[in-house]
């Protein structure tokens, strides 16, 4: 971030800059919150991003922030906020399209041969959902899938840090722009365009909305309050920002919630190489339990 005295001077446009200092104790507090690593690199992107926050605040320094956030008040009323900000939430519909391919086309039928009474539901765990483009494009491809299997039916639990990112996963309103890589007929099918078309935003129909249900969940909490067993849990784009430690940890407890049989989704530039876990490579980035 480049500031001239000038800009320094204009009332509502501080320059203001992270110090060595501070950006260690925000990096190891941030990292002891929610396992994610800020290195060196990210000072910037750091600096940055709160400043949103010391100009909401009326706050003319990040030790001023600091200050705040360590603070017995800032513990309270300020993390949430601050982890909003510095956590990373790029989805996309139908993102990495092959994992949705693979989904439908050999995991659906196998799970429904083996289950053939339908007795309970298809689990589904979106962990890391952003703002819900993933849990909503598995609720249209596992829909369509039941519009074609009589008796199949199925849940999506969608989790993350972000609260922010959760109240826009519930609200499942979209630019319309947002929506073109869903496929047309699913367009037709599962979303609802605005009255005002000038608008230009789309919702989801309430009967995928209510497939969905949306919870905070912090990775690194001792206790993730769950007590039920997966189908699929998809985890793409995640592991990266964290250290391996957190990572082998992260991913035992993920397979640890997996039922038998059931696999685990991970982003393409992730892999299981070199982790004495359980699961079995069946498709890139694809692993299934095998306890």
């Amino acid at each position: 971030m480049n500031c001239s005295k000038a800009d320094a001077a204009l009332p509502g446009n501080r320059c203001m800059r992270l110090t060595g200092g501070d950006f260690l104790r925000l990096a190891q507090f941030i990292y002891d919150a929610c396992g994610i690593r800020m290195p060196p690199s990210k000072k910037s992107m750091l600096e940055s991003r709160l400043q949103k926050r010391l100009r909401a605040l009326g706050m003319d320094s990040f030790s001023q922030y600091c200050a705040y956030l360590f603070s017995p008040e800032g513990q309270k009323h300020e993390v949430i906020g601050m982890i909003d900000l510095v956590t990373t939430n790029k989805t996309d519909f139908f993102r990495e399209p092959d994992h949705f391919a693979y989904l439908t086309e050999h995991l659906l039928p196998e799970w429904v041969r083996r289950h053939p009474d339908g007795t309970r539901p298809f689990r589904v765990w979106s962990a890391g959902c952003s703002t819900g483009e993933e849990p909503y494009t598995l609720a249209m491809v596992l829909q369509d899938f039941a519009d074609r299997c009589p008796g199949f039916d199925f849940r999506i639990m969608a989790t993350d840090i972000s609260t922010r990112v959760l109240e826009a996963g519930r609200q499942a309103v979209y630019r319309e722009e947002r929506t073109a890589t869903v496929p047309l007929p699913f367009k037709k099918k599962f979303l609802l365009r605005s009255k005002d078309r000038n608008e230009g935003l789309v919702r989801i129909i309430p009967g995928l909305r209510n497939k969905v249900q949306f919870r905070w969940l912090n990775f690194t909490g001792t206790d993730f309050g769950i007590h039920e067993t997966f189908d699929v849990i998809f985890c793409r784009n995640v592991i990266i920002y964290f250290d391996r430690a957190t990572q082998e940890t992260l991913l035992e407890r993920f397979r640890s919630y997996l039922a038998v049989n059931g696999h685990l989704f991970l982003g393409h530039s992730e892999t299981l190489s070199g982790y004495n876990l359980p699961l079995k490579a069946v498709y890139p980035t694809v692993y299934r339990n095998i306890r």
